[in-house]
């Protein structure tokens, strides 16, 4: 393995400034348990380098068409029951269900229960979120929680907008949503890539290690976080081993000869991007003599999971580092949520799904209407500008009072951006142990104005 010159870590160190992020340390609290995040999978379109990195200056929002709601507000989710993402799924629908379940106790929307019709997205290999989403707009659902996957969501996300409903995606980190062509209808509750990338960049420049091999996916999610953490590594004086990252086919039978080609570039570190299939790719990794013991590996969100019982010897990822966009969780929120589904495990992306509940209700109260274009046009002004408050009934009093709010979330900070993005976010720097879960380091707050 090369080693990084001191000369050379000075300016990889330098370099970190220009990221403009800041670290929170870690109050104490461990998260060993949580969930690869699957905000991507295999899809026919794979986006551009440039396309990825594109920011939204280049484009503008769109008016949702005007619509008139039927005074129930009705919610759907399509999140994973089945498929590569299953394991997603329990979280992000405790989360939901915890939500619609909160708001009816404090007397629902327009002196009514709030309506809630479950529904499974599979993936990209299947073609059941379609049709869960004609039986949600069957049901005339004003919202559609979901997709978790960014390749699910390009999927469905023109039958939905299309359809006047508003889409909240608790976990689609693919850039391409930014600039999509949505009718103002899409919003996300877990931030872009371009994060993401931005403190992945900084995670690996700023551990010193300056010729980065990179593996990713061909999906949106992979290509376009690749084109992020390539961004930042090169910003911060580094550069990508052998000049570009290699990027795979998900459903390959095996990954010794893109193994292979990364082990010839000699990489100080590897960053890799990928899905359930890095669990094939490690092992190789590992067989080729550049495993984490060997050559200090960085895994990202849709990779980052609990690998202690999946075959790995122990010990095989310690010092493996990786991130997580979302904040922590709280205990008070954890317990809530083990209220409505006590067999939780991890809590992964059920804040976001939680926030995209509440601020739908509260954008449906602010615009006196529950169509989906009313709530769209109401999302980013409760989540942004107005007097601060945290949760439904506090939130709700202050706008039936007259009062502009600013919804604090338990993800975090939730401001969107007119493009339905969030403008701010935090991402979760966590590191392996020795039975190859892993922990909490700290958390990164970042603004992507």
């Amino acid at each position: 393995m090369k080693r990084t010159t001191l000369a050379r870590r000075s300016v990889a160190v330098a370099g970190i400034a220009a990221l403009a992020l800041t670290g929170c340390g870690d109050d104490g609290g461990t998260d060993d348990g949580a969930a690869p995040a699957a905000s991507g999978e295999p899809s026919a379109s794979s986006s551009s380098s440039d396309d990825a990195a594109a920011g939204s200056e280049d484009c503008e929002p769109e008016t949702p068409p005007e619509a008139e709601g039927d005074g129930v507000l009705t919610i759907g989710s399509v999140l994973p029951q089945t498929g590569n993402l299953a394991f997603l799924g329990p979280p992000e629908f405790a989360g939901v269900e915890l939500a619609v379940q909160e708001i009816n106790e404090a007397g629902g929307y327009n002196g009514q229960d709030v309506a809630y019709v479950e529904g499974d997205s599979g993936d990209t290999n299947t073609d059941i979120a379609s049709s869960t989403v004609q039986r949600l707009l069957s049901a005339n659902v004003d919202s559609i929680i979901g997709a978790a996957s960014s390749g699910v969501s390009f999927t469905i996300i023109d039958a939905i907008t299309g359809a006047g409903v508003v889409q909240i995606s608790p976990a689609n980190t693919a850039p391409d949503f930014t600039c999509a062509s949505d009718s103002g209808l899409y919003f996300r509750t877990a931030p872009s890539d371009v994060l993401q990338g931005r403190v992945m960049g900084d995670l690996v420049i700023g551990d010193g290690y300056l010729d980065v091999g990179m593996m990713a996916i061909d999906d949106p999610y992979g290509t376009g976080l690749a084109a992020n953490v390539q961004e930042a590594v090169e910003a911060g004086g580094g550069s990508i081993a052998g000049g570009d990252p290699i990027i795979y086919n998900p459903q390959a039978p095996n990954y010794s000869a893109e193994v292979a080609q990364l082990a010839e570039t000699n990489p100080e570190a590897i960053v890799l991007i990928g899905f359930d299939e890095s669990l094939r790719v490690i092992p190789e990794l590992i067989s080729q003599g550049i495993g984490p013991s060997e050559v200090p590996l960085y895994l990202v969100d849709g990779n980052l999971a609990n690998y202690s019982d999946d075959g790995l010897e122990p010990g095989a990822l310690v010092g493996t580092k990786g991130t997580l966009p979302g904040a922590a969780s709280t205990g008070d929120f954890q317990e809530r949520l083990l209220a409505v589904d006590p067999s939780l495990t991890d809590f992964s992306y059920a804040p976001e799904s939680y926030d995209a509940v509440v601020m739908t209700a509260l954008a449906a109260i602010a615009a006196g209407d529950d169509s989906g274009a009313s709530i769209a046009s109401q999302l980013p002004a409760v989540s942004r500008e107005g007097t601060e408050c945290s949760g439904f009934v506090e939130c709700r009093d202050l706008l039936e009072a007259g009062e502009d709010i600013d919804y604090q979330g338990v993800s975090g900070p939730v401001e969107f951006s007119d493009l339905g993005d969030p403008t701010e976010a935090t991402i979760g720097i966590y590191s392996y142990v020795e039975d190859n879960s892993y922990v909490n380091d700290s958390y990164v707050e970042g603004s992507l104005d």
